[in-house]
């Protein structure tokens, strides 16, 4: 069975129900942690009573400076609400690890940004280092990969189409909401991975609801292509996509053709005042709740909790 680890200011915990017990480790570093297993386990075998829960404030339980890479449209949900049609080719690009915040802190829209935009988004951990060159198969994920996370890719829309940019419009502090736990797994609970349920709600409206089964690319490929070119270490994380139910989704066909003899500048300006008719972007006082788990309860990263708040 996996298990659950939530990060404080005052350091490590095991989550065991809904109480928690301290991990004897002078880890700074989710790296640190990872290479010292035994004290984590040893924490949920000490049968102290624990404090509560809802006692703590959870950091995110990926600790920074770290690699932070995303897959894009890697759901077919998600490549049907873009417009994709056919094989999608696998892709991937970075996010600032600036943008990693806590599962309860506020996602901040920068003043400039009127489309903000939610990614549900399964995160896995790296416990080992992936070199340039390393081919993964299902049987290996294990030897790489520590653990899971609930990771909420943010995005700026405007400055993600207008300026083709991905690095910044998902790169702002606090579009990287992450946690609250760290889910270490056994090698046993790799085959349960397609079992995940992905869900987001945006106060109490269920927007996303998929299971990795919707998934192209799946792990152990896509360390395997993400290794073409680029090192993982231990500590590290990738964000493996988002399922359908994006605020964002492809225009029509009849307007999407038009849109395509308009000079870009007219055509974006069109494209984002249709957008503005969309009630489904995110305005401060919104409320994000995101969860990740199997139905059996096997693996279960927790509740995400993350409201919007204007920039000052």
């Amino acid at each position: 069975m996996s298990t659950n680890v939530l990060r404080t200011a005052d350091g490590w915990w095991v989550v065991l129900g809904e109480r928690a017990v301290p991990v004897d480790t002078k880890a700074a570093t989710t790296a640190e942690l990872l290479a010292d297993r035994d004290v984590v386990r040893e924490a949920a075998l000490s049968g102290e009573a624990g404090t509560p829960v809802a006692d703590l404030a959870a950091l995110s339980p990926v600790t920074t400076p770290c690699r932070v890479v995303a897959q894009m449209v890697n759901y077919r949900s998600h490549a049907r609400d873009s417009g994709f049609k056919g094989d999608i080719p696998p892709a991937f690009f970075r996010k600032a690890s600036g943008s990693v915040s806590g599962p309860g802190d506020a996602v901040v829209r920068p003043s400039h940004v009127k489309f903000l935009d939610y990614e549900i988004e399964l995160g896995l951990v790296m416990g080992a280092p992936l070199p340039v060159g390393t081919v993964v198969e299902e049987r290996d994920l294990p030897s790489y990969v520590a653990g899971l996370v609930i990771t909420n890719d943010v995005s700026a829309r405007e400055v993600q189409l207008t300026k083709t940019q991905f690095y910044e419009s998902k790169s702002y502090p606090t579009f990287t909401p992450t946690g609250p736990y760290l889910s270490l797994l056994e090698p046993e609970d790799f085959a349960h991975l397609l079992d995940l349920r992905l869900k987001l709600s945006v106060n109490g409206e269920l927007r996303q609801d998929r299971t990795l089964a919707d998934m192209i690319v799946r792990p152990a490929q896509a360390l395997t292509l993400l290794a073409r070119f680029q090192t993982l270490d231990a500590g590290d994380l990738l964000l493996t996509g988002t399922p359908g139910g994006t605020a964002l989704k492809a225009p029509p066909k009849a307007v999407e053709k038009i849109g395509a003899l308009l000079p870009p500048a007219v055509k974006w300006k069109a494209f984002f005042k249709s957008q503005a008719r969309n009630p489904h972007y995110l305005n401060p006082g919104d409320v994000i709740t995101a969860t990740i788990a199997t139905p059996d309860g096997r693996i279960d990263l927790g509740e995400q909790r993350t409201p919007v708040a204007a920039a000052n």
